[in-house]
Formats: C-alpha cells, structure tokens, sequence
C-alpha cells in the first residue's frame, strides 16, 4: 500500500493549468519539465501549485476526475487555500 497524491501545475509562461495523479509528485513534475508528458510538452516551465495526499489509489483517481471537471472558481479556491496553508 503506497501513497498517491493529485496535483495541479501552473506554467506561468503560458497562464494555463494542469490537473494530475501521480504517485511521485516530485518526479512526475520533473517529467513534465522535461517535456515527456504529451499534453504538457512545450507550455512549461511548470511548478506545482497544489498537491493533496490520498491513501488509496480509488480516492485519488476520483479526487483527479472531480479536479479535471470542476470550474475555475473552484480550482482557484484551491489553489489558494494551499497557499494558505503551505506557504
């Protein structure tokens, strides 16, 4: 039993966000900067703007699915309340 986490990124390059489920965030960002995810390829550089933390795999799939659909408004609250939170 591990450990996942979804994410969102940011390339403030490019203003547009990223939604995701990895279960080595650290890693998976760093593959996004190096250009070996498809959709990401060539918009970054990307920094992780809100990361959550989930123990079953199920959890953090829906959790991703939910961010993936959800609006604007809500992804901002997010983002910001992490912010909040983790400086």
């Amino acid at each position: 039993m591990g450990t996942f986490y979804v994410y969102i990124i940011f390339s403030p390059s490019r203003g547009i966000y990223y939604k995701g489920f990895s279960e080595d965030p650290i890693r998976r960002l760093q593959e996004h900067n190096a250009d070996k995810s498809h959709y990401t390829s060539g918009k970054g550089p990307w920094e992780i703007v809100y990361l959550k933390t989930y123990f079953t795999k199920r959890e953090a799939l829906i959790a991703e699915k939910k961010l993936k659909r959800a609006g604007s408004a809500y992804l901002y609250r997010l983002i910001q309340e992490y912010k909040t939170t983790n400086g």
